[in-house]
């Protein structure tokens, strides 16, 4: 069992570990999507990675890692870093990530120019994962914003 010499070391410790269950669930939900039963639920979704191959990968601190993985019109998702990312997506902290993801208007602009994030790699990919991703939940019926 793991020893916190404080509140804070244990809030950050549960935070970086909420989150990286979190994204790793976000993502999941978007492979099922993508797969074969996804394109009977939900005809069409696929079309919005017809020939897209992309390598993301998204951290949050030393201890918050996931990595999106389009490819042959799919989508792998991997609870780890991957080393060949096509573009990286470095929020300073879980509690940035939280911010960001439950935010009502998810602008990467803006957290960037809080020096919450950092992204390597082509900015439009980020656009073009917001989109897939605001897609799926307008599919789904769940409100933004």
């Amino acid at each position: 069992m793991q020893v916190f010499k404080s509140l804070d070391d244990l809030r950050d410790y549960l935070e970086a570990k909420l989150m990286d269950a979190f994204l790793d669930g976000l993502m999941e939900g978007m492979e099922i999507a993508f797969s074969p039963v996804g394109s009977v639920i939900l005809p069409g979704f696929k079309d919005n990675i017809k020939g897209y191959n992309a390598r993301y990968l998204f951290t949050a601190g030393p201890k918050v890692a996931t990595s999106a993985i389009f490819s042959n019109g799919g989508l792998d998702v991997q609870g780890k870093a991957i080393s060949d990312w096509d573009t990286r997506v470095s929020f300073s902290t879980p509690a940035a990530l939280r911010q960001f993801l439950l935010s009502k208007d998810q602008d990467i602009l803006d957290s960037i120019l809080k020096n919450e994030v950092e992204v390597d790699g082509n900015l439009a990919m980020i656009y073009k994962f917001g989109y897939i991703s605001r897609n799926l939940l307008g599919r789904l019926g769940i409100k933004q914003g």
